[in-house]
């Protein structure tokens, strides 16, 4: 089935009903966006000379136009591909080469990125500017009826981030999306018909996955006026609108905990937040502003946004004996999947043992686009290889503890960075930290710690060895501090602890 059978169902159900706001502002009911991404479609197999199956790239800031393009695509029977609008026009490229991309869309902010980008292409993607005279005219074309799908061919040409070397595209099927949209009704929100998706975040990446459950119950999306994340301008949304959720990066969360105006935020329903850690310091400071709005997800592109929950319910039971233990956890296996922790044989570890997280469910990518060695080696016996670290606790609560390729080998101890990292962020004056390994000729590797002071604060590194050693082993204590006014992050606000390993190793060289 289309996935996009759920604009048409809501176009016919409700179809006065606002689908999409800009800011406060009503930009269009059901009706109007399902009749214009039916136009888009038909352009898109006319004027522009697509087919089914074909990739249908968006490079966009947050936008209205970019849901009217996004169901377009798919209603055409087309597969999206969403592209983060922060990358390099070279990083562009890539992605339209490698996916043979027969058309981009692009928001006027970003036209000049993305033509360099198609210079540097060798594809012959076209570009079309959103709001221009051009799409207008496609966006108020001849309507079409809906391409079919089978539920396998692919509704989500996702790419990840790419920290480790070029990026790879997970195919994601109409299925896969549908399986997604379930887990989020069963373990995250059943979202009211009153409610409303504000999409402060990428909406290429988690925010754009959560708005297909608001989709399914005619509830409206809510587009920043500013195109992203403004916590003066959120605050003032969860005054004026009703039902708030968003889905936040841990980045995210805590600027706005932090900021000190706009008030709050009476009708902030839930904040779905993941895509990284969230240091317990941290949480403990978002609970205390916000109340217990918070639920945490644990996923990747390859599964999308569901491998593990942390519902608000376990947020708020702080009566619970492991209370902290909890909130440390990424949860427990959401309802459309298994989860297991392993081995390097793939065998099933006990409770308490630390090994690789897989995951098996029909929420589970295809595989990577264009990629059968790589797709093989990450499915392999039927279960996604997540490439984190995790264990299991006796009630089936999972903690992360790095991933595979961050965990540190000392004098053949194992050590996970995000243990120490939570044990600094205790500190008054540490604002962001990040740990990793340094070769060391004796031990294999040794422990440096990168750390970010607040504003107006000195850190003193005795201080910091003084709390490590009060709470972890003396082997894990770090042997080095480098203090940093920043931290190297991506585009998607993950620290990049390759660049921090590439410093040390430029300290080694000189």
């Amino acid at each position: 089935m289309n996935l996009n059978q759920l604009l048409v169902r809501a176009a016919r159900s409700f179809p006065d009903r606002v689908a999409i706001s800009h800011g406060t502002a009503d930009y269009c009911d059901y009706a109007t966006l399902a009749r214009r991404a039916s136009g888009l479609g038909g352009a898109m197999q006319g004027a522009l000379g697509l087919k089914p199956n074909d990739r249908v790239g968006l490079f966009m800031t947050n936008t209205p136009e970019y849901l009217e393009a996004f169901h377009g695509a798919l209603h055409a029977g087309m597969t999206a591909l969403p592209i983060n609008n922060k990358l390099h026009e070279k990083e562009l490229a890539y992605i339209l080469d490698d996916a043979g991309a027969g058309v981009v869309f692009v928001t006027p902010d970003l036209a000049e990125k993305a033509m360099k980008g198609l210079e540097i292409a060798g594809s012959k993607a076209r570009a079309v500017v959103v709001g221009e005279a051009e799409y207008t005219k496609y966006r108020d074309s001849d309507p079409i009826s809906m391409v079919e799908q089978d539920d396998d061919d692919l509704a989500w040409l996702f790419f990840t981030s790419g920290t480790t070397g070029n990026p790879k595209g997970a195919m994601l099927s109409h299925r896969n999306l549908w399986e997604m949209m379930l887990s989020y009704f069963l373990d995250v929100d059943r979202v009211p018909v009153n409610g409303a998706a504000l999409h402060p975040a990428p909406m290429s990446h988690g925010s754009g996955f959560y708005g297909i459950p608001h989709l399914a119950v005619g509830a409206r999306q809510v587009v920043p006026e500013s195109g992203g994340f403004d916590p003066d301008e959120i605050l003032h949304l969860c005054q004026e609108l009703e039902e708030v959720s968003l889905f936040a990066a841990p980045t995210m969360v805590k600027r706005l905990v932090n900021y000190q105006g706009g008030g709050e935020a009476p009708n902030l329903r839930t904040v779905t937040y993941g895509g990284g850690p969230m240091y317990v310091a941290d949480l403990k400071a978002a609970l205390a502003r916000f109340g217990q709005k918070f639920v945490q997800v644990y996923g990747q592109g390859e599964s999308p946004m569901c491998i593990t929950v942390l519902p608000r319910e376990d947020h708020a039971d702080i009566d619970h004996p492991r209370h902290e233990d909890r909130l440390a956890s990424v949860g427990y296996a959401q309802s459309v999947v298994e989860v297991k922790v392993v081995d390097g044989d793939d065998t099933e570890l006990p409770t308490g043992e630390v090994g690789e997280i897989l995951v098996k469910g029909a929420v589970v990518m295809r595989g990577y686009w264009d990629r059968p060695v790589a797709s093989a080696e990450s499915l392999s016996g039927g279960w996604l290889h997540t490439g984190d670290m995790g264990t299991f606790d006796a009630d089936g609560y999972l903690t992360l503890k790095d991933r595979s390729k961050d965990m540190i080998i000392s004098g053949g101890s194992n050590i996970y960075p995000r243990e120490i990292e939570e044990i600094l962020l205790r500190h008054p004056d540490i604002a962001e930290c990040a740990v990793v390994g340094r070769p060391h000729e004796e031990w294999g590797e040794e422990v440096i710690a990168f750390v970010t002071p607040r504003e107006g604060a000195e850190v003193n590194t005795s201080e910091l060895d003084e709390l490590c050693l009060e709470n972890i082993a003396r082997f894990k204590r770090p042997k080095g501090y480098r203090i940093t006014l920043s931290l190297p992050k991506n585009n998607y606000g993950k620290i990049v602890k390759r660049e921090l390993r590439s410093r040390l190793a430029v300290e080694g060289d000189s």
